[in-house]
């Protein structure tokens, strides 16, 4: 049997936790790929305000769920073998962590190790408007390597409703991963 290819998911406290919902049922339907959830103590909060998802709701949509304390669980060690990490939402707080190589937390460790060992990092970075700090965060990341994804509205696939607008961004971060979920329609497709 071929082994499954694993993507470490992390969600933090930003606003944007029907995303990290999306992304995670998106991902559940992909059955040769095994997900690794981190998740920040803001973004259990956020999960549960925004998304009425308990710590147990996450843990049935992902393979693995780690403790955010957790700072030597798998997922921290590059020799844990995954085909890279998306944040979703990720915190402007979370995003100045990772940009400092500031790894400590697991979901800090996670996307350090992510970036020591040039895999994609994909980061929802959510926050408007933006300052100076995130701008510059932002872009020494993409220097580094990382994909600055910010959640933005799209209409060019004519969204019904709110969840196509959801479906359209967790599409347009799976496909860093080649991977096109159940609903996404790209530009110019039908």
């Amino acid at each position: 049997m071929e082994k499954k290819k694993r993507l470490v998911v992390g969600v933090t406290g930003a606003s944007g936790a029907p995303l990290a919902v999306a992304l995670l049922k998106a991902l559940y339907r992909f059955p040769e790929w095994e997900t690794h959830v981190v998740v920040s103590e803001a973004g259990a909060r956020l999960l549960r305000e925004e998304a009425g998802m308990t710590p147990e709701d996450v843990g049935r949509l992902a393979g693995v769920v780690y403790d955010n304390a957790d700072v030597g669980a798998a997922i921290a060690s590059g020799t844990f073998r995954a085909e890279g990490m998306i944040v979703a939402p990720c915190s402007m707080k979370t995003l100045a962590g990772i940009h400092s190589g500031y790894a400590d937390s697991l979901l800090l460790r996670a996307a350090d190790v992510t970036l020591k060992e040039r895999r994609p990092l994909v980061l929802a970075a959510r926050e408007t408007p933006l300052n100076r700090i995130h701008l510059r965060n932002m872009l020494e990341l993409a220097e580094m390597g990382a994909v600055i994804m910010p959640p933005v509205l799209t209409f060019y696939h004519g969204p019904r409703n709110v969840e196509e607008l959801v479906t359209h961004m967790v599409g347009k971060m799976l496909g860093v991963f080649g991977l096109v979920p159940a609903g996404f329609r790209p530009w110019c497709e039908e």
